[in-house]
């Protein structure tokens, strides 16, 4: 999903992998980072300790990037007919 919406939305996605015992440290802690797994949006974090839906992360990009609602429905409706 990740990649998709990095070709779809001007945006940049960074992915962190770390292995379980690294989220667990002291300087991890002191990071002040989200409990993984997780995903933020610029300093939002969007969900932390679980999945998210695509719908929420989605809106959240687009609020994030000033885009209307309006707008990106018309794209989806528009992208849906073009599927069929």
């Amino acid at each position: 999903m990740m990649p998709r919406l990095g070709e779809t939305y001007d945006i940049k996605i960074e992915i962190i992998s770390k292995s379980p015992k690294e989220y667990h440290t002291d300087e991890y802690f002191e990071l002040d980072l989200p409990v993984a797994p997780a995903v933020m949006v610029e300093n939002e974090i969007v969900v932390e300790g679980s999945d998210v839906s695509e719908k929420k992360l989605v809106s959240t990009i687009q609020r994030h990037l000033g885009l209307s609602k309006q707008a990106s429905s018309k794209k989806g409706m528009i992208e849906r007919l073009l599927r069929r």
